[in-house]
């Protein structure tokens, strides 16, 4: 077989650690736009990223073209409209994949498995968990949804709604007790979430099961109850209180994500 010529234009080529291949390099300027709400130049995209900036150019033009970008006056790019269009007939999927990379983030940074759960239909639902070896996550024996008394998720969930709702909850799912610290009692669960103040993460000592803890804070935006919440095995319990603190710092990336 002949040997293929390797030969190409200098400016074609990306720099060591570029992106390699047209799309590649689309994907990666038009994430290096996204990042600079107010614009970027040529000369810093392609530094960015990666490229020669006669190639950035060429890829930027190419994007322009098709309405993904758009030039300002000063020649610094911004998103385009067909871009946003695009968003919006993929905003779920979008809002998803920007969630789980919040959480990934805050999971490496609290050395913790991180939870989003929100409170739809009259339902604890946990729609998001990222884990990993060094962070396991709560395995699920008993199905979240029936554990709105005992897990962090669930009383930050609960201490959201109004007086009826929490009663309405516990009429549909009655307490039950998961291990010797779980709470069964409905008056005192209802007076505990009365005076749980809402800037202070809620806590899980071992209350769903043995060998965790956990905390939770609240995700609120318009009319849709979520929470945010970590979990940590017991032999870490002594990280439980400043990691809650610094979950409850970081939540509002996590609920722009969301909005977005």
């Amino acid at each position: 077989m002949a040997a293929q010529n390797s030969t190409r234009p200098a400016d074609a080529a990306p720099s060591s650690g570029g992106p390699r291949g047209p799309v590649a390099r689309a994907l990666r300027l038009l994430e290096a736009v996204d990042r600079h709400a107010h614009g970027s130049t040529p000369a810093e995209l392609a530094d960015e990223v990666g490229l020669p900036v006669e190639a950035a150019r060429r890829v930027l033009r190419a994007l322009e073209r098709e309405g993904y970008l758009q030039r300002l006056d000063d020649g610094a790019y911004v998103i385009g409209s067909a871009l946003a269009l695009l968003g919006e007939g993929n905003r779920e999927l979008m809002v998803q994949s920007r969630l789980l990379a919040k959480l990934s983030s805050l999971r490496d940074e609290l050395g913790a498995a991180v939870y989003f759960s929100r409170y739809q239909d009259g339902e604890v639902s946990v729609d998001a968990v990222v884990d990993g070896p060094s962070t396991p996550s709560v395995h699920e024996w008993v199905d979240f949804r029936a554990t709105g008394h005992a897990s962090a998720l669930g009383k930050c969930l609960l201490g959201q709604l109004d007086h009826d709702g929490r009663r309405d909850h516990f009429f549909r799912h009655p307490a039950a007790r998961f291990t010797p610290s779980t709470e069964v009692d409905q008056s005192v669960l209802l007076h505990l979430l009365d005076r749980q103040p809402a800037t202070v993460p809620v806590l899980d000592l071992q209350e769903y099961a043995l060998g965790t803890v956990c905390a939770a804070v609240p995700i609120t935006a318009g009319d849709s109850v979520g929470a945010l919440g970590f979990s940590l095995p017991l032999d870490q319990s002594y990280r439980l209180r400043e990691t809650a603190e610094t979950l409850a710092s970081r939540a509002a990336p996590v609920l722009l994500a969301l909005s977005l």
